[in-house]
């Protein structure tokens, strides 16, 4: 009998609540109140978003974010400084129990196990998506997707990006750099190491047309069917309370 998933799309929410619900799902996975899941969302208003080892001022120009109404939030992953645009990416979250067959105790053999499902989700596009270590999916040698994870409570958390559009002088008037002469080095290096979906298929493909690549690169890749879900209400109780007490407070995210 096919293994059953939980498919959730949340649409769009602030980048507070975004992590607070990856947050709460993980708990109420490790509870065994919610089944295996996959999430699909997006950011609005646009955010950056900071590995949960980075500091928030080394990293992000908050004025610049102020002044451009862009949300700034830490991540319970690691990883590096992150834009999401609301119309340039889709983001996904993976939240599985960590005793199930797709997990390994090696963290890059579990990184390329589920990036094989965006892998193949992406190939239905006619994008020629590859794996590469350590967890960043490429098409042409240019990164499309990057991804990150935490395991904590007996579950496995990963979250990451794939690039619809992109927009690299944007990006880095959010990121600090060191001056403009800097800034212009790295938009230059940004757009010869980094690809959209829309660059490398030179058209535009919508939200709803990506989503649904990726849930058959999902089944395809993990044996699972995707059954379109709901919250239950103790993860909607705390969401609300994760991102109220944590994710908007100056102690999480100033926290270094």
């Amino acid at each position: 009998m096919i293994e059953k998933w939980r498919l959730l799309d949340t649409g769009l929410n602030d980048a507070f609540y975004n992590m607070a619900l990856d947050e709460a799902i993980s708990i109420a996975r490790s509870k065994g109140i919610a089944p295996n899941t996959i999430r699909f969302y997006r950011w609005r208003p646009p955010a950056v978003s900071i590995g949960y080892f980075q500091s928030m001022k080394e990293e992000v120009d908050i004025e610049a974010c102020n002044r451009l109404g862009i949300d700034y939030v830490r991540r319970r992953t690691g990883g590096g400084a992150v834009y999401h645009d609301t119309e340039g990416e889709l983001t996904y979250s993976i939240i599985v129990n960590e005793t199930h067959r797709l997990i390994s105790r090696d963290i890059q053999e579990t990184y390329r196990i589920l990036c094989s499902g965006l892998v193949l989700g992406l190939r239905q596009l006619n994008v020629p998506a590859e794996f590469r270590p350590i967890n960043d999916i490429v098409a042409h040698g240019k990164k499309i997707s990057g991804n990150a994870q935490t395991r904590r409570m007996n579950t496995v958390l990963q979250h990451g990006t794939i690039l619809r559009r992109v927009n690299p002088a944007l990006m880095f008037r959010v990121l600090k750099v060191p001056s403009e002469k800097v800034r212009d080095k790295l938009i230059k290096s940004i757009e010869e190491r980094v690809a959209s979906i829309s660059d490398i298929l030179k058209r535009d493909v919508s939200f709803k047309e990506l989503k649904e690549a990726l849930i058959k690169g999902f089944e395809s890749s993990f044996k699972i069917r995707l059954i379109p879900g709901e919250l239950t209400d103790f993860e909607k109780d705390l969401a609300y309370r994760l991102k109220h007490e944590k994710y908007t407070t100056r102690e999480w995210n100033f926290k270094r």
